[in-house]
């Protein structure tokens, strides 16, 4: 009995370790090439479908990542037009209390969006909301005026990290996955994911960080610190035997559904030059689109809800090519990967066709995102460029036989500007 009772318990965690296993980053101004912050966040959750929503419903308008199945609920990553953003990642050591109705982050992360400028907004939101909060989270935040802190926050009180602060943060960034330093020592998950970040976005401070990097080398990384192996390293690949792989303690994994990079504002450059880099879907079989508040409703149609497909047209066609990276449904076969499809040594896999692709968007939108700083870029040169990128993204889809009836009846319906 008490066996069974062990194995339970041990289902249980590592279910709620796939189910909410986020990672994420907050990099200053001070870090970064151009002084504008970055906070980067990779969901993972039981959700599999999620959009994103314009919503203007009084205070701030802001762009919001939302579960498809609940788009006037929980906003899981967002930014509004005040240059205001926020994220979150489960925490699961920080709760010191009984309280049983919980999971309230995405709800106070849409209040937040509604009703705040600054992080001292924030602060404030969270000092006179009522107790309990019904929220065990590491909330990340930057605004328009260079702030940029995480949040650990329970029912009863929060404790901030301050990213600016040279002492906590000597290298200009903090990373947080699923617990809290504050929090019950060796407790909560995600220890292994937050080695691997550490080391990864070490690497990446001698290149710069930038929006891009983050998502092909973070996002679409492959490396397990504790067994110290990299499945893009050729000498490590699995192509050398049988192309598949065990899917354990990566940062991208079945459940992921979405990876933001949202570049802010230095001090001084308006709020609307807010940048919210929007990847849905599985990250691996993604691409990424630079996506602006300002732009409002006009945002593009591949991001958006689809009542057809139930979810966003670039969510769909990420999560088709995601099943077959796990076609194996029987036994324990879900937790295996087809390596051998997202990368290969003859360059045609997933992840290295999508990367050229998302490459050619980045360059595609580099004079755009780099254009007045109080001034914000032309909306119709905005709009011809998505044209241009949906036209990318159709076109590598294709190539990768994504496509099924639900999608091809989808580009039927949006002939020529389906973005």
């Amino acid at each position: 009995m008490k066996k069974l009772i062990f194995a339970a318990i041990l289902c249980f965690c590592f279910s709620l370790q796939q189910q909410q296993a986020c990672t994420s980053v907050i990099i200053s101004g001070k870090a970064t090439p151009d002084g504008r912050p970055l906070m980067w966040k990779h969901r993972d959750t039981e959700a599999p479908y999620n959009h994103i929503a314009y919503i203007d419903e009084g205070g701030y308008r802001f762009l919001g990542l939302v579960n498809s199945d609940d788009p006037n609920g929980a906003v899981w990553t967002g930014s509004n037009e005040a240059g205001f953003s926020i994220m979150n990642t489960a925490s699961f050591n920080l709760k010191d209390d009984d309280v049983k109705e919980m999971d309230h982050e995405g709800l106070l992360m849409r209040q937040a969006l509604k009703t705040c400028k600054t992080i001292q907004d924030f602060e404030h939101l969270l000092n006179t909301l009522q107790r309990p909060l019904r929220v065990e989270a590491n909330f990340g935040v930057i605004d328009a005026y260079g702030g940029a802190a995480y949040y650990e926050t329970n029912n009863e009180r929060y404790y901030k990290k301050d990213v600016n602060d040279t002492v906590l943060a000597p290298d200009g960034y903090l990373v947080y996955t699923n617990f809290s330093f504050e929090g019950r020592t060796d407790e909560g998950l995600g220890y292994i994911r937050y080695d691997s970040a550490r080391k990864i976005f070490k690497q990446m401070e001698k290149k710069g960080f930038t929006p891009e990097r983050i998502f092909q080398e973070a996002s679409r990384s492959f490396y397990n610190s504790l067994l110290d192996i990299d499945l893009k390293n050729p000498d490590e690949s699995p192509n050398k035997h049988s192309g598949w792989f065990v899917e354990q303690d990566f940062i991208p994994r079945s459940e992921s559904t979405a990876s933001i990079v949202i570049q802010g504002v230095k001090p001084g450059m308006s709020p609307e030059h807010t940048v919210m880099w929007t990847m849905l879907g599985y990250p691996p079989t993604s691409i990424a689109l630079p996506l602006w508040v300002k732009t409002g409703k006009d945002q593009p149609s591949f991001i958006q809800y689809d009542a057809a497909l139930q979810t966003a047209p670039l969510c769909y066609y990420a999560s088709r090519l995601k099943d077959k990276v796990y076609s194996i449904h029987r036994g324990n076969g879900q937790k295996y990967l087809h390596w051998q499809l997202l990368w290969n040594d003859e360059n045609t896999g997933y992840i290295q066709q999508l990367q050229d692709a998302e490459t050619q968007i980045f360059r595609l939108f580099e004079t755009i995102s780099s254009t007045n700083d109080k001034q914000f870029p032309d909306t119709e040169k905005i709009k011809a460029s998505y044209k241009q990128a949906e036209s990318i993204i159709t076109t590598t889809y294709r190539q990768l036989d994504a496509f099924d009836g639900l999608i091809m009846n989808w580009l039927s319906i949006h002939p020529g500007s389906v973005i």
